[in-house]
């Protein structure tokens, strides 16, 4: 299979290619030129399959340059239990005969962006032989919380790569903080800058368009690659785990084979809930796609309105893995909406970039209406989800809490009655002071510390690496402007 950019149908390029590039040079998002269908066969054959196995069969559908036998070593590296503290790796949770939660945090970091950051660095080192590539790929991130430290995870060690993450000041949660500066590897590193997310990718993708760039650290052995959503790489095993909900639901009597079913999703960057988009558009029976947004509701008014408008107060919030205006996964969604109209996703974006906002066609509008419904929430109903979800036994976190918060608005408004799977995308652990909060506890600091404290106050187990956080020694310091990351890539690599 092929891959194009959004912005320019005519560059096509293999599976692997598209992996090692991550982001096409004209600032566009590589995609597959076609969407893979699958039928009521095909997931019968997963519904009593292991987590690895449906991950081999899926991706191979995408990844026609890499045969299977590689996708299922890759499966079982990236998901086996010295990785993954559950066997099901992204478990199913019943709540009630209509209401379900993917647990997507049983990684090495505690966040669901494991699920995919365990995976790309095999996908990418892979690709690095398959294409001949000398040189070593240097991949740059932005994060708001829980890829940076996912992705120095996942490629710490990794021959033939350097890692560099850029994450907001101030923007993250403390326990999120101590894992990036904490993290081992002779070939990470990690700068705080001085902003907010939007600023942080920003820069990413300056660094990544700037020719003058790509050709000094070519000149030094290294080209650029992305561990962010926006590589294809990032996408695909995210595609993953919602045709493995839906077999488990199917395997454990909770939905019969071909009946619909509702996914609520906390998004920022919407690579989440398009990774959701994609396994509906392949086939898998899924009826509408919530997108819940915390204060930071630039999604929630665009799939009202047509209208994207950055222009808007930016929010630090108990949520900042959400705290996102420019979400970059969008233009991968207007790009097949279109109809593939890269002209016109082209546009969308220079006006974006131009003016701050732009209005979509009123095909795209009329289709966003039908596959999706958006919706937010603030400080005081995320604390209440948390609250609630702790009388009933159990515990969340708050970007869990949106989604809970936003699927039960959507039941009210709308009166869909479909049973509902929400994603639970980090545990409680990673932000202890919040949840602590919303449960009645009085935090006692504001790090680390509190771990012992949630424990204490629940019995719910610390995932065994964030316990081992507690006394870890800090070993990155760096802050620089937004202006200033291009000066810290070359020094990193110098």
């Amino acid at each position: 299979m092929k891959y194009y950019s959004t912005r320019d149908k005519y560059l096509r390029m293999d599976s692997a290619e598209a992996v090692k590039m991550g982001l096409s040079r004209d600032g566009g998002l590589l995609t597959p030129e076609a969407i893979p269908q699958i039928d009521r066969a095909f997931l019968e054959s997963l519904v009593n399959q292991r987590y690895q196995t449906r991950a081999a069969r899926v991706m191979g559908l995408y990844l026609t340059d890499y045969t299977e036998e590689e996708l299922l070593t890759f499966a079982e590296n990236a998901y086996g239990p010295d990785k993954f503290d559950t066997e099901a790796v992204a478990p199913v949770r019943t709540l009630d005969g209509a209401t379900h939660c993917l647990e997507l945090w049983h990684g090495p970091t505690s966040a669901f962006k494991d699920m995919a950051l365990q995976m790309l660095p095999q996908l990418l080192s892979a690709a690095l032989r398959k294409t001949g590539e000398g040189k070593t790929a240097c991949i740059l991130v932005a994060t708001s919380g829980d890829t940076g430290k996912a992705a120095m995870e996942g490629f710490a060690g990794v021959p033939q790569t350097k890692i560099m993450v850029f994450y907001p000041k101030d923007g993250v949660s403390k326990v999120q903080e101590a894992q990036m500066v904490t993290q081992e590897g002779e070939n990470v590193g990690v700068c705080a800058v001085a902003g907010n997310f939007d600023d942080a990718q920003a820069g990413v993708k300056r660094i990544f368009s700037d020719s003058a760039m790509r050709e000094t650290l070519a000149g030094r052995g290294y080209f650029l690659s992305s561990a962010n959503s926006i590589n294809w790489g990032r996408i695909l095993p995210q595609v993953v785990y919602y045709i493995s909900a839906y077999c488990d639901l199917v395997r454990d009597g909770k939905l019969d084979m071909g009946e619909r079913v509702n996914f609520c999703v906390p998004t920022g960057n919407f690579g989440d809930i398009l990774a959701a988009y994609y396994a509906k558009r392949m086939g898998l029976p899924v009826g509408k796609l919530i997108c819940a947004s915390n204060r930071n509701d630039v999604l929630t008014d665009f799939l009202r309105t047509g209208v994207y408008d950055r222009n808007r107060p930016f929010h630090t919030t108990m949520s900042p893995s959400m705290d996102i205006l420019v979400s970059s996964n969008l233009e991968r969604l207007l790009f097949d909406l279109s109809g593939e109209n890269d002209e016109e996703v082209r546009g969308y974006m220079e006006a974006l970039s131009r003016d701050g906002q732009y209005q979509v066609s009123g095909q795209i509008k009329a289709a966003l209406k039908e596959e999706f419904w958006g919706g937010f929430c603030g400080e005081e109903e995320t604390t209440a989800a948390i609250a609630e979800n702790y009388k009933k036994g159990y515990l969340i976190d708050t970007h869990t809490a949106v989604a809970a918060s936003v699927m039960e608005q959507y039941r009210r408004e709308t009166g869909d009655q479909t049973v509902t799977v929400f994603v639970s995308t980090a545990s409680p652990y990673k932000f202890c002071n919040h949840v602590l909060t919303a449960i009645g506890e009085a935090p006692a600091g504001d790090g680390v510390e509190l771990l012992d404290q949630l424990n204490a106050a629940t019995g719910v187990t610390v995932p065994r690496r964030l316990a081992a956080l507690k006394g870890k020694q800090r070993r990155f310091d760096l802050t620089c402007e937004k202006a200033g990351m291009d000066d810290v890539v070359l020094e990193f690599l110098k």
